[in-house]
């Protein structure tokens, strides 16, 4: 009899187990399942792991596998026994297994829903959180299998083992028995289970940048042998920059004697290099690459910044390049940024690395900048550039990442960087595509409950080259979902840098109230005008006339930021002429000394044509040597003065040539501002005891059986709404004028009789709606008018319906997008959403405060709460009606569209009068399962 070791795979291998994820370290592997190929991988692998381990693995010496083990540790059916390897250059460095058990403990098939599990990591790497990533992917695997928990025996030594389980987060049982420890442990994810694998995601792919900005030594492959060229220019930026570590130039072309370049040590691969290399920066014609990416890999490289072009921004063959050098460097364990990249930045002074194509380093300073284009990059280099020495001094790059054609390293792997860097305070991205808009919208909201993220989101359609999930959300969606995770939201890279200039050095203002002083009166209603437009709430302009000197200034703005009614101070400025009119450097210390004395409030000066204002108020509060000077860097290394920076804790006082552009940023620092506090306590998604999770699962189980993707139909929408406590209004079909009589008898006087054919349904400006029709007479009347308008009664499809109370008439949708996930909307019917497109969102689930911020996030929500003398509705009943409807979507995916159209909102009471449900298998939820790499 065949046991079912011996028999053939009952599955097709199954690829889509196949995965590279980021190691504790920020290495990389690749986790793949284990075939009848492997079985001398497998031999070698054993032969490289510990006497030690082995022993804690099969709890006996067991220095060799026998022919009977191999066959069996690589012959597997992928349902019952699974085996899955963990792989660095094609080698085996760790292995997971699981076989599926009966009561008995014996080996069974499904039903059985209990597995043993265990694990045998290569010495060299444990410690990396490869068992824990294994772990993952096996406990992904068995779940899809029908296994619903595992065991584990463990010797009570192996200390480590018992760590990878305890710490995983599952819930579990634990024994002691026979000398062994015994863990049993569900495969349901938890909200820990969860929390602990984000956690881990965020360390492993914040230390893989990690690697990439701050190596201690940089090979830079394809400098040229004569002056000019990529590569010769990236070595002379990094070395001009005074980077601390190892540099060296490589080029297959050097000739042999050939030992410097550039004072800078020669060779002619990074094979020959003598020490360790930890960044390679690649600047060789794209046919080249491969080669250079298998050098690297031989050499321990642990990542590349590909600067080389013709890649998937080329087309097709450039795509399939660009899959290649992704696959290739991803088998060494290196990460990449770009292809078709501009560099990296580091201004730290412990890196001070510029391996970019930016010829001079940035100003150091605590703001972290991504952008993906070249072009990009070099506009917002340039502007900070202009306006750091104009706005804040030294307040400038931290770091700075162009990731190209981001084919690896993204700006969410980056966000995971700046979120725990202690050196940014500040993140601004130019995103010119998101690649993963549910994982970037989770980030960015953890990334700024703890620091600015300030955004320019791209159009909505992908540069060639961006691998970009296929979303079916508006542009305007995507953006309001990421304003709802805090993402500071604007439009130009000019706003980009006017917000990140305000949130890198001032505090966060407390409120909207705004105190404007200066010494131009017009300037100041202009400033004015523009606060009110933002929805600020300024004071009247103190106008300190033309002739204020510098101590007017002082004293004014000392007793605005004393007053206690003011959030934060604009201050205007104009050039003055005459006798005792202040100077720039005057001016620009009595502004920063009396705005030391009050340090709470953010201060923004508008000057107009002051030619050194702005680089005034830099030196009023920096400390850095005058310009040419040097100071003493490591080593006794020569420091630029660029690269030194002011005390912790200075207030250096932005400056903007125009009232409109400082508003503006004061206006989104008062926005996030008040994000973070509402963020504190973000609500609670509410249990209701009326609703019937089972009963709408089975009945979602049995409607499926019909088909894969399908509208159900009223009767059914009723019922599955019905079991989550929203009742939709009864609404009989009335084919002929009998008929309608009949059904108004059921329904009750008065009522309303409406076409329902899709070209007329929520269409009252059509005429297709009447309604209040008190009796027979009436009813009949409509009915003709009706067919005498629009058709026989087949094509219109006229329903009765009883009246509902008057109110405001709404619409609320859910959809599940595959790229962003469910979605939850809300705004009024009729024009204001159709032509206006004043529609909120907010991603499922929602909590009981987002409900009621999604409410009055509108700009037509007056009209829901007494506009111009109306009676304000019953909005406690909407909200509870919108967490209804995303507690549905949120249990059930299937569950892919809802539309409760209208919705009419009056001052007791909501009622659902039309609407539409579409089931379909879900779309697969990358975010729950085991951490992975976008595939290649």
């Amino acid at each position: 009899m065949q046991t079912s070791a011996d028999r053939q795979d009952r599955h097709q291998y199954p690829a889509h187990w196949e995965a590279d994820v980021v190691l504790r370290d920020g290495g990389t592997a690749r986790i793949r399942p284990i075939t009848v190929d492997d079985a001398d991988r497998l031999v070698s692998f054993y032969e490289q792991v510990s006497d030690e381990s082995k022993y804690y693995r099969f709890f006996a010496p067991y220095p060799r596998l026998s022919a009977k083990d191999v066959h069996r540790f690589t012959h597997h059916d992928f349902v019952d026994r699974v085996g899955l390897a963990a792989t660095i250059g094609g080698e085996f460095i760790a292995t997971v297994r699981y076989d599926r058990i009966g009561a008995d403990g014996m080996p069974a098939s499904a039903p059985a829903d209990e597995a043993e599990v265990a694990f045998l990591v290569q010495d060299a790497h444990q410690g990396r959180g490869v068992a824990s990533a294994l772990l993952e992917h096996i406990a992904a695997v068995a779940r899809e299998r029908g296994i619903r928990r595992f065991a584990a025996e463990v010797l009570p030594a192996n200390t480590k083992m018992i760590k990878v389980f305890t710490d995983a987060g599952y819930t579990q049982k634990r024994s002691f028995e026979d000398g062994v420890v015994r863990l049993e442990f569900d495969l349901e994810p938890t909200d820990r289970s969860l929390a602990v694998q984000r956690a881990r995601e965020q360390r492993a792919e914040a230390r893989s940048v990690r690697r990439l900005l701050a190596p201690g030594s940089v090979a830079v492959v394809g400098v040229g042998r004569a002056p000019g060229g990529v590569g010769r220019s990236i070595l002379g930026n990094i070395r001009e920059a005074g980077y601390t570590g190892g540099l060296y130039a490589v080029n297959k072309g050097f000739p042999e004697d050939l030992k410097e370049v550039d004072g800078v040590p020669a060779h002619r691969s990074v094979r020959d290099i003598g020490g360790p290399v930890d960044l390679a920066v690649v600047a060789v014609p794209a046919e080249q690459v491969p080669a250079v990416v298998a050098e690297c890999g031989d050499h321990g490289v642990q990542g590349l910044v590909v600067l080389s072009a013709g890649y998937a921004e080329s087309g097709p063959e450039g795509r399939e390049r660009q899959r290649a050098l992704v696959r290739a460097a991803r088998a060494y364990g290196m990460r990449i940024i770009g292809p078709n990249a501009f560099g990296i930045i580091n201004t730290a002074l412990d890196v001070r690395l510029n391996a970019s194509l930016a010829p001079e380093m940035p100003r150091p300073g605590r703001i972290g900048m991504f952008a993906q284009s070249g072009a990009i990059g070099i506009a917002l280099l340039s502007r900070l550039h202009r306006r750091g020495g104009g706005v804040t001094g030294v307040t400038g790059v931290s770091t700075f990442v162009s990731a190209g054609n981001r084919a690896d390293v993204s700006g969410n792997d980056v966000l995971q960087y700046w979120y725990d860097d202690p050196e940014t305070d500040v993140v601004l991205m130019y995103l010119e595509s998101i690649g993963n808009p549910r994982k970037f919208t989770r980030l960015a909201r953890r990334t700024a409950a703890a620091k600015p993220l300030v955004v320019v989101q791209g159009t909505g359609t992908a540069p060639q080259g961006h691998a970009v999930r296929a979303t079916r959300l508006p542009y305007a969606t995507v953006s309001a979902l990421l304003r709802q995770a805090g993402v500071i939201r604007v439009d130009t890279i000019t706003e980009l840098v006017d917000a990140g200039l305000l949130l890198a050095r001032q505090p966060l203002p407390a409120g909207p109230r705004v105190a404007i002083l200066g010494n131009s009166e017009s300037l100041g209603v202009l400033t004015y005008d523009r606060c009110l437009a933002e929805g600020l709430r300024p004071a009247r302009p103190v106008d300190l006339t033309t002739g204020a000197t510098a101590e007017d200034f002082h004293r004014a703005l000392a007793a605005a930021l004393a007053d206690g009614t003011n959030d934060a101070v604009v201050v205007t400025a104009i050039p003055a002429i005459g006798e005792g009119s202040p100077g720039d450097a005057e001016l620009a210390e009595a502004l920063r000394s009396a705005a030391a004395a009050v340090p709470g409030k953010p201060v923004l000066v508008v000057h107009v044509e002051l030619g050194g204002l702005a680089e005034a108020l830099s030196a009023a509060a920096s400390t850095a040597p005058g310009a040419g000077d040097r100071a003493p860097g490591p080593a006794g290394a020569a420091v630029p003065a660029a690269l030194t920076t002011p005390p912790e804790g200075t207030h250096l006082i932005p400056a903007y040539p125009a009232a409109e552009r400082a508003v503006r940023a004061l206006a989104e620092a008062v926005k996030y501002a008040g994000w973070r506090r509402e963020a504190t306590d973000p609500g609670k998604v509410p249990e209701y005891d009326d609703v019937d999770e089972k009963g709408a699962a089975r009945l979602i189980g049995e409607l499926l059986t019909r088909g894969q993707g399908l509208t159900i139909s009223d009767a059914e929408t009723c019922e599955l709404l019905g079991k989550y406590g929203i009742p939709v209004r009864r609404a009989l079909p009335a084919p002929t004028p009998e008929a309608a009589v009949e059904a108004a008898r059921a329904l009750g006087y008065p009522v309303a009789l409406k076409a329902t054919a899709p070209h007329l349904r929520h269409r009252a400006d059509l005429g297709g709606v009447r309604l209040d029709l008190a009796d027979e007479d009436q009813l009949l009347r409509a009915y003709t008018e009706l067919t005498e308008l629009f058709g026989q009664p087949e094509e219109l499809r006229p329903v009765v319906q009883g009246m509902a109370p008057r109110g405001v008439d709404t619409v609320v949708r859910a959809v599940i997008d595959p790229a962003a996930g469910a979605v939850l909307s809300f705004g009024l019917a009729g024009a204001a959403s159709q032509l206006l497109g004043d529609m909120a969102h907010r991603l499922v689930p929602v909590t009981d405060r987002e409900a009621t911020s999604l409410v009055r996030s509108i700009r037509t929500a007056p009209l829901l709460f007494g506009w111009r003398g109306s009676t304000p509705v019953d909005t406690p009943a909407l909200e509870e009606l919108l967490l209804r409807v995303s507690r549905l979507v949120d249990d059930h995916p299937e569950v892919v569209a809802v539309t409760l159209e209208p919705v009419v909102v009056a001052p007791h009471g909501v009622s659902v009068l039309g609407a539409t449900v579409r089931l379909a298998p879900p779309p697969a939820r990358d975010d729950l399962g085991p951490r992975t790499l976008p595939a290649y």
